[in-house]
């Protein structure tokens, strides 16, 4: 398996392990459910409690504070630096223009301000991954109009005892 192949095994995985961003579920003030009302803002649906995962946190916080560190952020919401981090990967939250910091592309390691993949790795990725499912089809038995080579109208069944 060459390495760009172990990059891209890692990098499912860690999809997989998706973070939920500490998620309001219930009402601390009533114990009502929350219900998502949008860019990471919840609403209790009894008393109208108005209540924040990580993302909303740091959302608003950046729309006050533009430019601040992770680190600034990270102290001022309580969200921690590695979720800040994982929504740096998942483009919700982007670099500002005017910083020094950069994130580094996972497969050439070029310098992005967002996301996990340079615009010329993330195309080369998809591209491998829509080959690799097209391969995967190809290879699944169904129904279709295809009908399989050398079989040209053989029965499928034979009756024994007729």
């Amino acid at each position: 398996m060459s390495d760009k192949e172990e990059k891209i095994k890692m990098l499912k995985k860690e999809f997989q392990d998706a973070n939920t961003y500490n998620r309001p579920t219930y009402c601390q003030e009533c114990g009502g459910v929350m219900v998502f009302k949008g860019v990471g803002e919840y609403q209790c649906e009894k008393c109208g409690l108005l209540a924040y995962d990580d993302y909303g946190k740091a959302r608003n916080y950046l729309e006050k504070h533009t430019g601040a560190t992770s680190a600034q952020v990270s102290e001022a919401t309580g969200v921690s630096q590695r979720s800040i981090r994982e929504m740096l990967k998942e483009a919700r939250l982007e670099i500002a223009a005017n910083s020094n910091f950069f994130l580094q592309c996972e497969i050439c390691g070029a310098s992005i301000r967002m996301g996990r993949f340079c615009p010329k790795c993330e195309t080369a990725y998809h591209r491998s991954m829509e080959e690799k499912a097209r391969q995967k089809n190809e290879k699944v038995a169904g129904f279709s109009a295809q009908r399989p080579k050398g079989e040209d109208g053989l029965k499928r069944f034979k009756r024994e005892g007729l």
